[in-house]
């Protein structure tokens, strides 16, 4: 009998106890929660080391997270003040990010979840970014529409129920936090772009023209043109000797590539009459875009649910967050579930 099916009829809590570890990119991250109540979430950053090569190196994220994993698990069951005994089950990010880092947190999980007898969730990333939205309002029920923004992934979903979406549009290139990376190292700003941008863009106005997003039918998304125009205009002036507001350009493409989103997921919720909008994914970390799309929504009458600005960015609340959908459908992994790099959005991985 496969692990997974030692729990095939198991009784399962309405708020269970679950353990979330995260570690797909250069978060190390542990959570306790209690049903949709966040106990405990801790956060072990090694960005400040990959700043230093411009980006995340992966040989360097896979050191640190075997380095501080059992760290980050104890802060967490201690501020949680909760037992490892006392816990329902672990979930875990198996995919998407970079292999090594998950390897990291799969393996400690396993061994974690197979010591204490209880269930292994095995989580796919990017459904946790958009469960956060369930820590932000414990009463949130589908249907609802998605705005999922982050490194990897931009879309608008259409929340069907708490394990079904169809995808609306999604980008045809480059993804929403790609493209801020990208600007902001045109801009000379370090690692992380997405906030340095922001920080920057306070300082100037969106006054410089850059294309609008891609106009086609639906909900599509395309950042490689503006990234693209945002790389010219820096050049051009550069090679021409010209001056120019660094200030302004960040501020400009935060304009165009926020406004987007905040358009498209505005007019998704109004075509399928969904009276909620929640989002998910780094990029909603982003003032500018929790501004704007807050005051859309008001103007529509609609309803924004943003998680908080710390459960936007990589963490592991949001993984316990879809951990609890999959304990309670009776998803569960075997330890033979290995990790992957690549995910597609909509399909699940094999596990």
């Amino acid at each position: 009998m496969g692990y997974a099916a030692r729990f095939a009829h198991l009784r399962r809590k309405e708020r269970p106890l679950l353990l979330g570890i995260e570690s797909s990119c250069d978060e190390t991250a542990a959570a306790v929660i209690r049903g949709r109540e966040i106990l405990s979430s801790v956060i072990l950053s090694s960005a400040a080391e990959q700043a230093k090569y411009g980006g995340v190196v992966p040989e360097v994220a896979s050191r640190a997270h075997t380095d501080a994993i059992s760290e980050a698990v104890r802060r967490a069951l201690d501020e949680a003040g909760t037992p490892r005994e006392s816990l329902d089950a672990v979930a875990v990010t198996y995919g998407a990010g970079l292999l090594g880092a998950l390897l990291v947190g799969l393996s400690f999980a396993k061994s974690f979840a197979w010591a204490l007898g209880i269930p292994l969730i095995a989580v796919d990333h990017i459904r946790g970014h958009m469960a956060a939205a369930y820590l932000a309002d414990p009463a949130l029920e589908p249907p609802f529409i998605t705005l999922l923004a982050s490194g990897g992934h931009t879309a608008v979903l259409y929340t069907k129920s708490y394990t079904d979406f169809e995808i609306m549009g999604s980008t045809r290139d480059d993804a929403a936090g790609e493209a801020f990376d990208k600007a902001a190292r045109v801009l000379g700003l370090p690692y992380p772009g997405g906030p340095n941008i922001e920080k920057l863009a306070r300082e100037g106005e969106p006054n410089i023209p850059f294309p609008k997003m891609f106009r086609g039918a639906g909900y599509d998304f395309s950042y490689s043109g503006l990234k693209t125009a945002v790389i010219n205009y820096c050049h051009n002036k550069e090679q021409k000797g010209e001056p120019y507001s660094r200030a302004d350009v960040a501020a400009s493409f935060q304009q165009a590539a926020c406004g987007a989103l905040v358009e498209r997921a505005v007019a998704a919720a109004k075509e399928r009459g969904c009276g909620v909008i929640a989002a998910g994914g780094g990029v909603i970390a982003n003032g500018w875009l929790r501004e704007h799309l807050a005051a859309a929504c008001r103007k529509e009458g609609l309803r924004a649910v943003l998680p908080e600005k710390k459960f936007c960015t990589d963490n592991a609340a949001m993984i316990a967050s879809e951990g609890l959908v999959q304990y309670r459908a009776g998803n569960f992994a075997d330890l033979s579930v290995n990790a992957c790099a690549h995910i597609p959005l909509g399909k699940k991985g094999k596990q």
